[in-house]
C-alpha cells in the first residue's frame, strides 16, 4: 500500500512534465502547420496545388462573415508581397472558445515567371485573427513548376 501510494505522486509527477504542444499555446495570436501539399510538381495553368493546414487559435476569432475581410496571407517566395483570402468564420461569431482544426487551401492557375521550363518555390502561409493578430508563418516544402 505505501508503494502505491509513492507510485502515484511520482507518475503524476511525470505527467505533468511532458512537452507541450504549440498549437495549444497560451498565445492570442492564431498557430497553423502544413499537414500536406500535393502536387509537389505543378504543371502551370493545368494543376492546382492543395495546401492542408492545421489551425488553434486560443480565443476562436478567427474568420470573418464579411468577404471583404482577408485574413489569410499566401505568399508565393518568387513574388515581393503576398495574396490575401476570404477565411469564414472558425468558431460561432461573438465566441471566445479554443478552435483546432484543419483547412484545405487550393491555389489554382499557378505559372512560371521566368523563361525557363521549370521553377522551384515555396509558398508561406499566416493566418489573422479579429484581433490583428498573426500566426506563425508556415512554409511549404519545395515546389516545382513546369511547363
Amino acid at each position: 500500500m505505501k508503494k502505491l501510494i509513492l507510485i502515484i505522486p511520482i507518475t503524476l509527477l511525470f505527467a505533468s512534465c511532458s512537452k507541450k504542444d504549440p498549437s495549444l499555446s497560451e498565445s492570442s495570436a492564431p498557430f497553423i502547420k502544413i499537414i500536406s501539399v500535393t502536387p509537389t510538381v505543378i504543371h502551370e495553368f493545368k494543376d492546382s496545388i492543395n495546401i492542408l493546414i492545421e489551425y488553434s487559435d486560443i480565443n476562436g476569432d478567427v474568420g470573418s462573415t464579411n468577404p471583404d475581410v482577408n485574413d489569410m496571407a499566401v505568399k508565393d517566395s518568387r513574388l515581393p508581397k503576398p495574396d490575401y483570402y476570404f477565411v469564414p468564420p472558425l468558431s460561432p461569431p461573438g465566441s471566445d472558445i479554443k478552435i483546432k482544426g484543419q483547412m484545405n487551401i487550393r491555389i489554382k492557375n499557378t505559372f512560371l515567371i521566368g523563361a525557363g521550363g521549370n521553377e522551384n518555390m515555396t509558398y508561406e502561409l499566416q493566418l489573422k485573427d479579429n484581433a490583428g493578430n498573426y500566426s506563425n508563418t508556415a512554409v511549404t516544402p519545395q515546389l516545382t513548376i513546369t511547363k
